[in-house]
């Protein structure tokens, strides 16, 4: 049921058109005409009902408004009794119809827009962007500032109808300030480009739009926060935006050490500079291995500092041109100090081959460099020109100490050893992407799209580990790429390894629609992808005497040159028939690739022809069903594709195959969607199934505390079955209750090897992985007293004949209280156990914060706490078919900071 202010006279009927037929969201509102204040709303069902909640023997004007109707008054005079009446509105309203209505109503429809008015869902302790979507019914935020809507995860955030930092919503969602936020807009079935709105099968793109309050659309708005923490911790986040009909200016600067990490390595590579994934769509999958190293952050870090600073500028010199920049530098320092055990299981058993303990320390640090110009060039409504340039500059290094003690059992003996290890790693790498599109209607009838995209990555990742004791110095030298074959036997080892991997790839196509009536759209294309890679790789050996060995074995070096070329057709015919939209088609593929090694060329040469299907069922204007069926040639990089050995570990050395061919992906997903605005309930779910043929696997070798690997295709078929079931509704005003269910199901295919009677012998195992976890939340959204969000999660892991157990159970708490007093409370706890080996570990997490800010104050107080209970270490266990971890992470200490925050 709606969101009420009275409760003493039903008032409900049906909203109707001049034909009788029930409309569905339309917008309904009671305003007392006494006290002049809007008492209660509805947005009608599917069935056009609606119910309003009024006081007793009341005056009221009852609004109405949907898009394409004029909007309608009347007056209603309540006693005691109930109310029934039905409501027939008249054709001939315009575009703008409801624009009252818009500004007065908690939620309203507007075309495919919904507009929330934030103020009717804050409760007063918002103080972030992301605090108020959680707030508002059909929004989730996931822990990382991820936003969706009805299910769906939304593709970029505008304020004011400009792209905030180019459209990420982590960084719009953690750093606008609420109280800068008038209305939310939700826009779905969006697309940038006005002129395929229609054309595309864009249903469930959904963008955000924020409305700033009238006071901050043309003045500097933002704030500056500055706090000094125990043990020399220290934050300063100074945050500033202006924003004008033809300007706008955003800036984010946080500096810290305490565990606030603004962007991490995985959000720098999401922002990619809106490129439209020509080739994506297009049945062909080229994926470019990066070989960028892992850099961990936030709480699973025993130190960190962070420094962040970013500024977007977008100015419009006209209505017909406007240009867009964005830069962002980080800066960051971690330590992680882990303490593992690793066992190896025998092939085809769960015996131990190799029990491995180490201990080990991190350095890293990372700095990180990526800027974006854009220019979007509209003259009129038929024609639309973009470029985009998108440079990312990174420079990675890590130090790593690392003291492992090995147990071999070999024939039941065990036979112990140990090493100390100094490792460094550094690169350089560096991506340019640079995009054309355009986009031209040149009658009703016809529309021309032309899509250009030009990737260039350059990396040179170094290594250079130091043992001091030599594992290969008693390897079976029989075997020739036994590394014992290559290196001077001496007891300790001093290797460095150089890679040096170039990409260019140009992606070019061509559209033409042709509308051929008002339900059928044909689709023709033509394009063409080529990409060329290089790949350099040579390893030295230094001597305890410090001379230098450059290892010049063909096997452990490598100058590779790879091309490929995808020349595609394709037809593609959509059709409408009542509430059914079918858009069916093919695409020829032409594929050439070539790589010479060893003086050997292995070239690809073969055409395929693959189809795809999109079949969508609008039921009602706010349920359906889409259903996506595609096939896919699924093709490997250079990195898979060598041949000379690499060091990918101090103890693990590996090789690609040029002679690796495709895989091929087959896909089904089915979706399901409802947002109910009537009872604001959201209830959406998902199932997909993928099969891979001829998939691209690792074949390992482990001779006791190293192993060898390389890459093949295997004559199999690897399945994979995931599902997820979302419900949420919000009700009586204060409550908000969600849960969900997720489930999946996958077969895949390894190979291991092991020497077995003097000969490598090798197993093909297909591994079966279960997973089920289940999770319900219930909050509150009480304006005058303390509000509580309540979490449950448990989570079913079953793999390589092992069973896990997952608990998770949270609670928050949030209480706003004397005018500008609010207290924050976090505590989370993390169960997980071996169900088989019965080992339990526990992960507990507390933080909290007390704010002060009088109403319209320049200044807050604010006293926060993370790791409330000086938690350690975080504890993980997991299992693989070639054995299990059991690792325990150290973790940031506790901080108590005092924070001092201005807002301008």
């Amino acid at each position: 049921m709606p969101f009420v202010y009275g409760q003493n006279v039903r008032f409900e009927g049906i909203v109707l058109d001049s034909e009788k037929a029930p409309l569905e969201m339309a917008n309904v509102m009671a305003v007392n005409q006494t006290s002049k204040a809007m008492d209660a709303y509805a947005i009608t069902s599917d069935k056009g009902k609606f119910v309003l909640n009024l006081k007793s023997n009341t005056s009221y004007i009852v609004k109405l408004s949907y898009i394409g109707m004029q909007n309608k008054e009347i007056s209603v005079t309540t006693k005691s009794e109930n109310i029934v009446q039905n409501i027939t509105m008249d054709s001939g309203g315009i575009e703008l119809a409801g624009v009252e209505i818009v500004r007065e109503m908690p939620v309203s429809i507007k075309g495919d827009t919904i507009v929330y008015n934030t103020d009717s869902f804050k409760t007063g302790e918002e103080r972030k962007l992301e605090d108020v979507f959680k707030k508002l019914p059909g929004f989730e935020v996931s822990s990382d500032g991820q936003i969706q809507v009805e299910g769906k995860q939304v593709r970029k955030l505008f304020v004011d109808g400009k792209p905030f930092m180019e459209g990420d919503t982590k960084l719009g969602s953690k750093n606008i300030p609420s109280d800068a936020v008038d209305k939310v807009q939700v826009m779905r079935n969006f697309n940038e480009v006005s002129q395929m709105k229609g054309i595309e099968n864009n249903n469930d793109d959904i963008a955000i739009n924020i409305k700033l309050k009238k006071e901050k659309d043309k003045f500097w708005f933002g704030d500056i926060s500055a706090g000094a923490a125990n043990d020399r911790g220290y934050i300063v986040n100074p945050k500033l935006f202006y924003y004008s009909p033809k300007t706008s200016v955003n800036t984010i600067v946080n500096l810290n050490n305490i565990g606030e990490v603004s962007l991490t390595s995985a959000d720098f590579f999401r922002i990619t500079g809106g490129a439209r994934n020509t080739i994506g769509r297009n049945g062909t999958s080229l994926n470019l291995n990066r070989n960028f190293f892992g850099l961990s952050g936030g709480d699973n870090v025993a130190k960190m500092t962070d420094k962040f600073g970013a500024l977007n500028l977008n100015h419009s010199f006209s209505k017909k041109w406007s240009v867009s920049g964005f830069g962002a530098y980080s800066s960051t320092y971690n330590q992680s100090i882990t303490n593992s055990e690793r066992g190896i299981f025998q092939p085809n058993t769960t015996q131990i081959a190799t029990l491995e303990n180490r201990k080990n320390q991190t350095d890293s640090k990372n700095i990180a460099f990526i800027s974006k110009f854009g220019s979007k060039f509209k003259p009129n409504d038929n024609f639309q020109l973009d470029y985009d340039a998108f440079l990312r500059k990174n420079g990675q290094q890590e130090d790593n100490v690392n003291q492992t003690n090995y147990t071999s059992f070999i024939n039941s003996i065990p036979i112990n050893s140990s090493n100390s290890i100094f490792s460094f790693q550094e690169q350089d790498p560096i991506s340019f992407n640079q995009s054309l599109n355009l986009f031209y209607t040149q009658n009703p009838k016809s529309t021309w799209v032309v899509e250009m995209q030009h990737q260039y990555e350059d990396e040179d990742p170094f290594y250079n580990p130091q043992l001091s004791v030599n594992p290969y110095q008693n390897s079976n030298t029989s075997n020739p790429n036994d590394p014992s074959s290559i290196f001077v036997r001496e007891s300790t080892l001093n290797i460095e390894q150089s890679r040096f991997v170039k990409t260019n790839k140009l992606d070019a196509k061509l559209d033409y629609f042709y509308q051929i009536t008002n339900k059928s759209i044909l689709n023709l294309t033509v394009g063409n992808t080529n990409a060329f890679q290089s790949y350099n790789s040579s390893l030295l050996q230094i001597l305890q005497d410090k001379s230098v060995v450059e290892i010049d074995n063909a096997l452990y070096s490598n100058q590779v040159r790879y091309s490929f070329n995808d020349a595609f057709l394709g037809v593609h015919y959509k059709f409408m028939l009542g509430k059914f939209t079918f858009n069916p088609g093919i695409s020829y593929h032409q594929y050439r690739t070539n790589n010479t090694q060893f003086n050997r060329p292995f070239q690809l040469n073969f055409n395929r022809f693959l189809p795809d299907v999109f079949a969508r069922w609008d039921m009602k204007k706010s349920e359906n069903i889409t259903y996506n069926y595609s096939v896919k040639n699924g093709f490997n990089d250079i990195n898979s594709l060598v041949e000379g050995y690499v060091f990918t570990n101090f103890n693990s050395i590996a090789r690609g195959n040029s002679g690796l061919e495709n895989s091929l992906i087959t896909s089904h997903r089915l979706n399901y969607s409802k947002y109910n605005l009537y009872n604001f309930t959201t209830i959406f779910g998902n199932i997909s199934y993928t099969t891979t043929k001829n998939p691209v696997v690792n074949g390992i070798l482990f001779q006791g505390i190293y192993s060898t690997s390389d890459r093949l295709n295997l004559d199999a078929e690897n399945e994979n079955l995931n599902s997820t079931l979302f419900y949420s509704k919000s009700f009586k005003k204060y409550y908000k209750i969600s849960g969900g269910v997720n489930a999946s199901w996958n077969r895949n295919f390894v190979l291991n090897r092991a020497i077995i009677g003097g000969a490598v012998k090798e197993f093909i195992q297909g591994i079966e992985n279960i997973n089920h976890g289940y999770n319900l939340t219930l909050g509150t959204q009480f304006k005058k007293l303390p509000n509580i969000d309540l979490g449950y999660r448990i989570n079913f892991s079953e793999q390589a004949n092992n069973a896990f157990t997952t608990q998770s159970p949270n609670v928050k708490l949030n209480y706003y209280f004397l005018e500008g007093m609010n207290i924050n409370w976090d505590y989370s706890f993390n169960r997980f156990r071996n169900e088989t080996s019965g080992l339990t570990n526990d992960f507990k997490i507390m933080a909290a914060s007390i704010n002060y800010a009088k109403k319209d104050a320049k200044l807050e107080y604010r006293i926060q706490a993370n790791n409330l209970l000086n938690t350690k270490s975080r504890l993980n266990n997991s299992f693989s078919v070639n054995g299990y971890n059991a690792n325990e992470t150290i973790i940031l200490p506790r901080f108590v900071t005092f924070v001092l925050k201005y807002n301008i």
